[in-house]
């Protein structure tokens, strides 16, 4: 495009390009770079007490070169599992706790003779609960148990679970062994059960929040299960934190945070990710980063994740692209590149981003980390906590206390119901006049997606290969027929990402949420429910939430067969589009 221009692999039209540079001028003027290392907390606000807790949450800038330390007694950590036998791990986790376990597992694998797999378990629903209890032999398996607070719902349901599985399987031998923790010291370790007895616990610094503690034992203790080499990945960390200490447009922390942040106050804050199938898994983990940074007080930025690629027009004005690759793929970089040309001939900016081999993931972490750190400071707004987070665990508490009252969860009104699909519409849509079929309730509800909104689809059912693809059928065609942009997440796993973001952020969310049955459901140990009760709840929650922050959200009940349901919701919205 005429007047484009790239600055550290940043494409940007003549339009946009003012309001990055000026962003830029304040930032260096302002010494943005050496206060955040100085951990001087009025970058990102003026309330003293704000500052205070800010203070209390900068220790991941340290992170990559303290946690090299420990990569000697990381690896013995690991050899020491599989010379006992550990022929694979389960990570029980949710949130910040799961997903850079899930990218290096994802993206890394096992290294040949020197790992064992790492599965990731951050699912309620209790037929992926099952799927891990009837695949993973109790003799032979090694449960990580991670959550900083030490007090996560769903982190202690699989713990318990597994506990008493181990604790009940025939042939294990010193059962409170095949268990370790990844957590905070004090309270925290305190509140896990039977974490005194565990082989191994793990106890990151307190000043380092879940969402950016990829390079502390959070990544590393599953990085050394699956036998990578974890000095690598640190080095690669440490390399790039160096460049980010740098006072110059050069800083390429510094760079996409401060264009991030300026896009989006310019109206272009729908980050979409355009991934290289070799590392697509970063994004999930760079999603929860940015959206539960950046999502609160009426402003963030919205990660668009694992949406398909689809033609240049049927992307709306708000878009920002990231072309995120592996070095050394050219092949698919030739591939995609018409459609990063013809973007940027529309006016779109694209951020071109090559991550160096797998390994270099390290170095992308704390790039993203501290990038996202700038861009709250762009914004406004303190990128380390998460006020709206606590909401859906409210309901879901409250949810579960009126079931053990009354022995069943609330009833919720049907909007529609037809074949596998009964919809339940939030108060505007119930107090509207009603179509009376499912098309037309959808179609009430597509009418208020708004011109700058974003389409969220959250199915609260276990994952899939043949569900994921059916939802990436449903998102493409609301992007395709609407122009907007649309994000997917499996509840409640995005609870703990975008769930801040959907709630805090500004008000331009569409929620079209999933709920199917649980024809084989799995007790919670020393609980009174059940996790298909406990998924069911959440969802409840979480829907009562969206509600009370008056944003649109219908609920699609597919019960009944949820595969079945999933692809009657796509003919049905077919219609409603039409």
């Amino acid at each position: 495009m005429t007047g484009s221009r790239s600055i550290t692999g940043i494409s940007l039209p003549d339009d946009l390009r003012n309001a990055v540079d000026s962003a830029m001028r304040r930032a260096l003027t302002e010494r943005w770079v050496e206060r955040a290392w100085d951990r001087d907390a009025t970058l990102w606000s003026g309330d003293a007490s704000v500052q205070a807790r800010i203070q209390n949450r900068l220790g991941w800038l340290h992170a990559p070169e303290a946690f090299l330390e420990d990569v000697d007694e990381l690896r013995a950590f690991a050899d020491g599992a599989r010379e006992q036998g550990f022929a694979r791990a389960v990570l029980c986790g949710m949130g910040g706790s799961s997903l850079a376990p899930d990218v290096l597992a994802r993206v890394c694998g096992v290294a040949d003779g020197a790992g064992i797999p790492v599965h990731v378990l951050d699912s309620t629903d209790p037929a992926a609960v099952l799927g891990i209890r009837e695949t993973c032999d109790p003799e032979t398996t090694l449960y990580i148990v991670s959550t900083k607070s030490g007090t996560t719902t769903e982190t202690l349901s699989f713990l318990a679970s597994f506990w008493d599985q181990e604790m009940h399987g025939r042939g294990v031998t010193w059962p409170s062994l095949h268990f370790a923790a990844v957590t905070d010291p004090g309270k925290s370790m305190e509140a896990i059960p039977h974490v005194n007895d565990f082989r191994e616990v793990f106890l990151n610094p307190p000043d380092i929040g879940g969402r950016y503690s990829a390079l502390t034992y959070v990544g590393c203790v599953p990085g050394s299960l699956l036998g990578l080499g974890l000095g690598r990945l640190l080095e690669h960390g440490v390399r790039m934190a160096q460049r980010c200490r740098v006072e110059s447009e050069e800083n390429p922390g510094l760079a996409l945070g401060v264009t991030l942040g300026a896009l989006a106050r310019a109206g272009r804050d729908k980050l979409t990710f355009l991934a290289d199938p070799a590392v697509a898994p970063f994004g999930a983990w760079a999603e929860q980063l940015i959206a539960e940074s950046t999502g609160k007080h009426g402003v963030g930025i919205v990660p668009i994740d694992g949406e398909p690629a689809g033609a240049v027009a049927s992307y709306g004005p708000d878009r920002v692209f990231v072309r995120l690759s592996l070095a050394g793929n050219d092949g698919w970089r030739e591939e995609t590149a018409p459609l990063v040309a013809g973007l940027v001939d529309a006016g779109h900016p694209v951020i071109e981003i090559e991550v160096d081999g797998e390994l270099g993931l390290g170095a992308e972490f704390f790039r993203w980390e501290f990038a996202t750190a700038v861009a709250g400071a762009v914004l406004g707004i303190d990128p380390f906590d998460e006020p709206n987070v606590t909401e859906s665990k409210d309901n879901t508490r409250r949810v579960l206390a009126d079931y053990r009252e009354h022995g069943r969860l609330p009833v919720l009104e049907p909007l529609a119901a037809e074949g596998p699909l009964t919809l339940v519409g939030d108060a505007s849509l119930r107090a509207g006049t009603r179509s009376g079929s499912v098309a037309g309730e959808l179609r009430r509800h597509l009418e208020r997606l708004g011109p700058n909104g974003y389409a969220a689809v959250q199915a609260y059912m276990a994952p899939t290969p043949e569900r994921t693809e059916a939802l990436q059928a449903i998102r493409t065609l609301l992007r395709d027929r609407t122009r907007r942009a649309t994000t997917l997440g499996y509840g409640p796993r995005f609870l703990h990402s975008t769930g801040q973001l959907h709630k805090g952020g500004a008000p331009i969310g569409w929620f079209l949420q999933l709920v199917a049955g649980h024809p084989r459901d799995l007790p919670v140990p020393a609980t009174d429910h059940s996790f298909g009760t406990l998924i069911d709840a959440q969802a409840i929650g979480d829907f009562q939430a969206l509600e009370a922050h008056d944003l649109p959200v219908l609920r699609v009940d597919c019960s009944a067969d949820p595969d079945a349901g999933l692809a009657a919701l796509r003919t049905a919205l077919e219609a409603a589009l039409s």
